[in-house]
């Protein structure tokens, strides 16, 4: 028996990175996985893997979103993964790179946990799990202004949500890692012109020496959503290989 045995996961932005890993990991430990993405390609190959169905899904359209839990029914866990990086500083972060980071990182999850609380409160228990970063309120990182804040804001409705609903069976927790080794960083590490100096300057700052991996937050992202982590809600788990400690 899988620690998420029975239970029934809906993940966003699964066709890659740290999505995609968890939904292979809450599919081995035995949960049913809807796993969505704003991509069709990026999904392609996951629904052959035992426990898992694909879905395409743009979290930012609430009708899709609605739509998309309406169908699932009966879900137990919520993971928000889905996020977009702005780089730059205020200055170079105009009303439309605000609102896409508003929109993406932070109104999504508002979306996505409104649609999945009532069935959940019906059923007096469910599992929402957040992404945020240790760019938040944890920390400040340079050219990540709207990021930064965005996942600060992250943490804020985790904790409101926490707060909300406790003693009514839901728990929602939010994780926050470091710098991690996806898709996503590669482009963004493509993007600086300079791969090899930006992947070193990534690096440098972690004090292990090394990215992390989407595996290693897949695994905490199992444990919070198990049972295992029954007494846990309205924490914010740092994962970052010691740069903020």
């Amino acid at each position: 028996m899988g620690r998420l045995s029975g239970k029934k996961a809906l993940i966003t932005a699964a066709g890659a990175g740290i999505g995609r890993a968890s939904a292979e990991a809450f599919a081995r430990e035995g949960a049913k996985v809807i796993a969505t993405d704003i991509s069709a390609d990026a999904l392609a190959g996951l629904n052959r893997t035992p426990n898992i169905e694909t879905r395409v899904l743009d979290v930012t359209d609430p009708a899709a979103i609605a739509a998309t839990v309406g169908a699932a029914k009966d879900l137990d866990i919520l993971f928000n993964v889905a996020g977009w990086v702005h780089h730059g500083t205020i200055e170079d972060c105009g009303r439309e790179d605000w609102d896409r980071s508003l929109l993406i990182n932070l109104t999504s999850m508002y979306e996505t946990s409104r649609a999945v609380l009532p069935n959940m409160l019906a059923r007096s228990g469910g599992v929402i799990l957040n992404m945020s970063s240790v760019a938040s309120s944890v920390t400040g990182a340079p050219n990540r202004f709207a990021y930064g804040a965005t996942k600060a804001g992250v943490i804020g409705l985790t904790k409101g949500i926490a707060a909300d609903y406790a003693a009514r069976g839901i728990r929602c927790n939010a994780i926050c890692p470091g710098t991690v080794d996806t898709p996503s960083l590669q482009g963004r590490m493509s993007a600086q012109g300079d791969y090899e100096t930006a992947r070193n300057m990534f690096i440098s700052r972690q004090p292990m020496g090394r990215l992390g991996t989407a595996e290693e937050i897949a695994h905490l992202a199992v444990y919070l959503a198990s049972d295992e982590a029954a007494f846990t809600t309205g924490a914010i788990h740092i994962v970052d290989g010691g740069w903020t400690n």
